[in-house]
């Protein structure tokens, strides 16, 4: 290695030595040649060697030491020749060293290693540069300026950037173009888009624009999510081109930047208007901007256009094949995914880490987890290392699968290749973006613990919106909706900086459905509507619907839809939905009316909602022509779940041989829904034979359904067979198959208070049984009889009627009572369904006081009113 190094200088040490020893100062050419020497300098070390011999022969002025010969040009040329090789050389502390001594200190030397240490990332020290460059009395210029504003913007630093700011001004570089598109850029770089705005005005105000100034406000409007903004200014740009032929107002960065806000938006119309421009104005030849098109066209759904653009470019790199595979798996169309895929390798374009994660999220977001699992071990064995977006995309598919063992796996992957930086709290980096991602799939995979363990090692102010919503979302759909809000709670009174998003006010309002916490739905409506979630009121919007469905105000349910100035098939089936589990279906079908008059097409799901509601408000013949013609007028073929609901609804009417008959000639083998429902049937109508084939049958499909179990032991309890109730109960015990224990609860001002059977833990339980004796004596006056056979025990009467008085649901109207204003509705929701006595008992109570009382159960709705309920009977 020395040897080359000797060779490699060799002929400079030659000519070096012939010149320092043949020539003395006092001869003119020795500059010339020393000049000439520096720029054939290849090693730092030649370039000092030169420095040392021309400082020896006095030939670079100094501070201390004026040159001996040659003019003061020729010593400035000489110092200008070495801090050239220097930099050359990227000797960059030693061409700073010479620069301060030089004098006068040339402005474009300066300018060039500030660039220099720009370009290499040393931020910090180029704009201290700046600040020794005007010590040694050399001032800033229009090339300085855009280098330190570029290194603030980078950093980013708000503040060193507009002190440049200041002294742009006081130098009186305002009116360059260059500077202030540099100025512009600079606060776009440190999110202040406002004053990036204010600066791009006052160039549009002088007249000094250029289309660098365009591309540079669009670009802060696309980064800081003001993409409406960005095109209006991109459609004033072109304007402004019809306007002035002269001038070109868009180029190639246009395009790319402005791209991204028509994807973001899914503004398909846009992207082909911008397209065609691309055409006219000669600029789709580039391939910067085929990607840019393939992905907008991607994003919007139009994979159509996607592959046109795609086939019609003459070159293509990765990115392009990326952006196809990407787009094909965003849309769920996964064979033309895969086939892009096979037709890279075959014709040998190298598979890049983008795109063995574009096919992993695609199967991820389709819920084909196994498969992203199985191509993730493929790129494995291709040698690649996964990167952020990969392990993202891993966790993902193993929370779609609940592949706890494997996400664990993945994110022990994560901290041995320090993807997860555990200390940091940027906030913004990919480091957060998997720990959000791990909290999703911890908490999907219902551990709760690592999930909320994970939660709170992130630092408050490194959470992002992502963060707390993947947090209450989990609690919300797996896990305790009380947590859920709890959590949403602290997010608005710790995080005030962190605005929930729309998904974070969907969850919350899942969890509010959930609990039917209708005072805390309406409050999270009063944000909602305070805060103007603009453009995702349709999203929110139908969770309002489902939320107060759910709560049992369908009434709100329905104000909120009449409300909505769009609607999708989400918005018609939750309010018919609402209707349905309310038991109003003549209202159901008259919102199903409505949907096929405004033009909505009908599918499954619609139909579901169809024969669901006529199920529970016992509309049999209708709910029958529904079935019997939605195959042949709509044509929706019927799936399981609708011969289900149908066996259902024949049960709940009496019609158990017809439910029996339905059941065994099916088309499809019938799921566990279908026997579920035949066993409900068999449980009212106390069919015990055919109950026990019924749950032999659901068994074998789900062995650990508790319900099922209890619904055959109520069968049992209900024939008075006791050793067979008792033969059940061992059988779960030893299954290790555990009952849910009923509950009811009650929402009031202060939360929610929950009452077991026989609960006394209440303060006020005293009062409680107090008044609950009193309502029982006062409505058995008034015909109220005891259902003894709902007391699923082997006792004697008279503790059988006790026991039936301490239900759960019974004690939490009882608490309703004491506790509410006379007239005001008494909101009771019950974890299990409501069993027959108590329904007797409440219809009764009804007539006694003045309250309408509104029971939820895990069916539907009852709703209690002057001695008659909603349910008509059928529930």
């Amino acid at each position: 290695m020395l040897l080359g190094f000797l060779k490699a200088t060799s002929g400079i040490r030659v000519r070096l030595f012939s010149t320092v020893t043949h020539l003395s100062p006092s001869v003119s050419p020795v500059s010339s040649q020393f000049a000439s020497l520096l720029k054939e300098c290849k090693t730092p070390s030649t370039a000092r060697q030169i420095h040392q011999r021309i400082v020896s022969l006095g030939l670079l002025s100094s501070p201390s030491r004026p040159p001996i010969s040659s003019s003061l040009s020729s010593s400035s040329s000489l110092g200008t020749g070495i801090i050239a090789a220097y930099l050359a050389c990227g000797a960059l502390t030693d061409a700073l060293c010479l620069l301060e001594r030089l004098s006068p200190s040339p402005v474009l030397w300066w300018n060039l290693l500030i660039r220099q240490y720009v370009k290499e990332g040393h931020l910090d020290c180029a704009l201290i540069l700046c600040r020794r460059m005007q010590r040694v009395g050399t001032r800033l210029d229009h090339y300085t300026f855009p280098f330190a504003l570029k290194a603030c913007g980078e950093l980013p630093s708000y503040r060193r950037g507009t002190v440049l700011h200041a002294v742009i001004c006081s130098n009186g570089f305002e009116l360059n173009v260059f500077v202030c598109n540099a100025l512009v850029a600079m606060y776009a770089r440190c999110g202040a888009v406002e004053e990036a705005s204010y600066v791009f005005e006052e160039i549009i105000s002088r007249g000094i624009d250029d289309v660098t100034s365009w591309n540079s406000v669009v670009a802060a409007h696309v980064k800081s999510g003001n993409p409406e903004i960005a095109l209006d200014l991109f459609s004033e740009m072109t304007q402004k081109a019809n306007n002035m032929a002269s001038q070109r107002r868009s180029d190639i960065i246009s395009l790319v930047n402005i791209l991204p806000a028509c994807a973001s938006l899914c503004a398909l119309p846009q992207a082909r208007e911008i397209h065609g421009h691309a055409i006219r104005n000669g600029l789709f030849w580039d391939i910067f901007v085929g990607n840019a098109m393939i992905d907008v066209y991607s994003k919007c759904g139009a994979m159509g256009d996607a592959f046109k653009v795609f086939n019609g470019m003459e070159v293509k790199d990765v990115v392009s094949w990326n952006a196809m595979v990407t787009g094909y798996s965003q849309n769920g169309d996964f064979d033309h995914a895969l086939e892009l895929f096979e037709k890279m390798n075959a014709e040998h374009i190298a598979l890049d880490v983008v795109t063995w994660s574009a096919v992993i999220s695609g199967y991820a977001q389709s819920g084909h987890g196994h498969e992203a699992l199985r191509v993730f071990r493929q790129m494995q064995v291709s040698g690649l290392e996964p990167n952020a977006v990969t392990i993202i995309s891993l966790l993902s598919a193993c929370a779609s699968i609940g592949a706890i063992s494997q996400g664990m796996e993945t994110h022990a992957y994560a901290v041995k290749k320090c993807l997860l930086m555990l200390d940091d709290d940027d906030g913004d980096g990919e480091d957060l973006m998997v720990q959000n991602a791990l909290v999703d799939m911890y908490s999907k995979c219902r551990n709760f613990k690592l999930a909320q363990s994970l939660f709170s090692s992130i630092p408050l102010k490194g959470r992002n919106v992502v963060t707390w919503t993947v947090m209450i979302g989990g609690y919300a759909q797996h896990g305790d909706a009380n947590d859920a809000l709890a959590l949403f709670s602290q997010m608005l009174l710790k995080a005030r900086s962190i605005v929930p998003n729309a998904f974070t006010i969907s969850c919350a309002l899942m969890a509010c459905a959930h609990l039917a916490a209708l005072r805390f739905g309406k409050q999270i409506h009063a944000y909602v509507i305070r805060n103007r979630y603009k453009g995702t009121k349709l999203y929110v919007a139908n969770c309002l619907i489902d939320m107060y469905s759910k709560c049992g105000d369908v009434d709100a349910a329905q104000n909120v839809f009449n409300m909505m100035p769009d609607k999708n098939s989400v918005s018609w089936t939750s309010l018919m939905t609402g209707y349905g589990m309310h038991g109003y279906g003549k209202d159901a079908l008259r919102v199903f009316e409505e949907m096929q008059k405004v033009g909505f097409v009908l599918d499954g799901i619609t139909f579901l909602v169809v024969l669901y509601a006529c199920s529970h408000s016992g509309m049999v013949d209708e709910g029958l022509d529904y079935f019997h013609n939605m195959g042949k007028d709509y044509g929706v073929d019927a799936g399981a779940e609708h011969y289900a609901c149908v066996i259902d609804l024949l049960g709940r009417a009496g019609r158990l041989d017809e439910a029996w008959e339905m059941t065994k000639n099916m088309p499809m083998k019938p799921t566990s829904v279908v026997w579920v429902a035949l066993l409900s049937a068999c449980r009212t109508h106390a069919n015990v034979e055919l109950g026990e084939y019924a749950l032999g049958q659901l068994l074998e499909l789900e062995p650990g359904n508790d319900g099922s179990y209890t619904l055959l032991s109520n069968i049992y309890a209900n024939a008075g067979r006791w050793r067979d109730v008792a033969r059940i109960r061992s059988l779960m015990k030893k299954s290790g198959i555990k009952k849910r224990p009923g509950c009811s609860w009650i929402q009031e001002k202060k939360g929610t208070v929950t009452f077991f059977v026989g609960d006394r833990s209440h303060p006020q339980s005293k009062q409680i049984y107090a008044l609950l004796g009193t309502l029982i004596e006062r409505i058995k006056a008034l015909g109220y009889v005891p259902q003894m056979h709902f007391a699923l025990h082997d006792v004697d009467d008279e503790e059988k009627s006790c026991l039936l008085s301490e239900h759960s649901e019974k004690l939490a109207l009882a608490y309703g009572i004491l506790t509410s204003s006379p007239g005001t509705p008494i909101r009771i929701t019950k974890n299990l369904r409501v069993c027959g006595d108590c329904h007797s008992a409440i219809t009764f109570i009804s007539m006694i006081v003045d309250h309408e009382i509104i029971l939820r159960d895990s069916s539907r709705f009852h709703h209690f009113k002057k001695g008659s309920c909603s349910c008509g009977g059928y529930w």
